[in-house]
């Protein structure tokens, strides 16, 4: 009798499933998988070496591209550190409309995740259903920057401006008629504030639909359920950190152990799952979905009553007001001064990390004195839970694997870099 022995199969990078440029060699004993070996680097690009060569301020745009499902949040975590070495704190109203788009890009994050996550295992429909409400989203970051994805609106001493207040309109063309494009206007007569805070009010109920169609679903509690479980010791060992730390059980969020901006002032909860595995980390993102809109809700309270500065006066950091330049000569100076040349930081080193959609995103930077870092080093939370592939695939079946890499939310631009 020949012996049978274990084959080797290719997943991706051409797979639906594999999002992309993941390269994964899988060693098979029939259809259960024995070793899982990730490739990675088929989305390297050399950011961290390419901020070296610019000014601090033009690198900004770099960070929306590493998780390009999480755009603001990236900067984030790089011009908190810039501000940590420069030993400056934005102005408060910049602080709150920073939280406010840090859970705008979480709940954007989140759907890009059900959607995609519930697609590879199966679920059509859900798919639609997310990208409904990601376009309401999407135009909130067009509304204070301009661009749908990579916003670069976060600014070391504050954000780029001040929230709009009017909303861009549809217009009648093609076979969209007036009627329709009345209806499809009705939240945008207000301010930005008005749409978001129309967007908070809807958005539970959209929630309540997502569950509807998953959460006690028989197929879908079939393919999460005892898949991937991770330990609450071995999830702490492998680096884990955001959802899939909380969903072994660990109530770590960086937002409640080392607050940062305004998160200290604001209510709300987090939620931990039981099992550690992919059915638990799935409520515990559902769950993300409605804690984020509620610190929406309380910043959108909070900005209302509150106007004020969003950008720091010091001008040798920040740029000027545009309106300044054709009157002051000194203004004009500045602008040009501070977009070519950029600011310097002073020696020494600094890492800040926030509460990204997918865990810890921190940014560490080498300061020696110049214009542009001596060494930026990122902390991509995706990494640490890449890496834990083998670990959470073996003695899974291969349909199993496509319900892991979902379940870890993997995006590659922050893996690779």
């Amino acid at each position: 009798m020949p012996d049978i022995h274990n084959y080797t199969i290719n997943f991706g990078p051409q797979h639906p499933a594999a999002h992309g440029v993941l390269r994964m060699v899988l060693e098979m004993d029939g259809e259960v998988i024995q070793r899982a070996d990730p490739h990675i680097g088929l989305l390297h690009r050399g950011t961290e070496k390419l901020v070296e060569s610019k000014p601090y301020n033009q690198s900004i745009g770099y960070m929306d591209r590493l998780d390009y499902m999480s755009m603001m949040c990236n900067e984030h975590g790089y011009v908190l550190t810039i501000e940590k070495l420069l030993g400056i704190q934005p102005p408060k109203r910049a602080q709150y409309i920073r939280v406010m788009f840090d859970e705008i890009t979480r709940i954007l994050n989140h759907l890009l995740w059900i959607g995609s996550h519930g697609l590879d295992v199966g679920a059509m429909t859900i798919f639609l259903y997310a990208f409904r409400e990601r376009e309401d989203l999407v135009d909130c970051y067009e509304a204070v920057s301009g661009s749908r994805m990579h916003a670069a609106y976060y600014r070391p001493g504050g954000v780029y401006r001040d929230l709009p207040d009017s909303m861009r309109q549809y217009e009648v063309q093609g076979k969209r008629g007036k009627a329709k494009t009345a209806r499809l206007n009705t939240n945008r007569q207000g301010s930005l504030l008005d749409y978001i805070e129309d967007f908070t009010n809807r958005f539970p109920g959209c929630v309540d639909d997502y569950e509807t169609l998953l959460t006690d679903n028989r197929i879908w509690k079939q393919r999460l359920v005892d898949i991937g479980i991770v330990t609450p010791e071995r999830a702490m060992q492998l680096g884990f950190s955001g959802p899939m730390l909380r969903g072994s059980g660990i109530e770590w969020d960086l937002r409640r152990k080392q607050p940062y901006e305004v998160y200290d002032e604001l209510e709300f909860d987090i939620p931990i799952g039981v099992n550690g595995d992919s059915y638990d980390r799935y409520l515990v993102r559902i769950e993300e979905f409605r804690q984020s809109n509620r610190i929406i809700q309380q910043c959108i309270r909070w900005l209302r009553e509150n106007p004020g500065p969003v950008m720091l006066e010091d001008h040798k950091i920040t740029p000027p007001p545009r309106m300044n330049m054709e009157a002051d000569m000194e203004s004009l100076i500045h602008h040009f001064k501070h977009y070519t040349e950029g600011f310097c930081l002073p020696k020494g080193e600094a890492y800040c990390a926030i509460e990204h959609p997918k865990g810890e995103f921190g940014c560490y930077i080498v300061s020696d004195g110049a214009n542009k870092p001596y060494r930026l080093k990122v902390r991509a939370p995706g990494f640490a839970h890449l890496s834990a592939m083998n670990e959470m695939a073996k003695g899974h079946m291969l349909a199993d694997v496509v319900a892991i890499i979902g379940t870890q939310d993997i995006v590659f631009g922050e893996i690779d870099r």
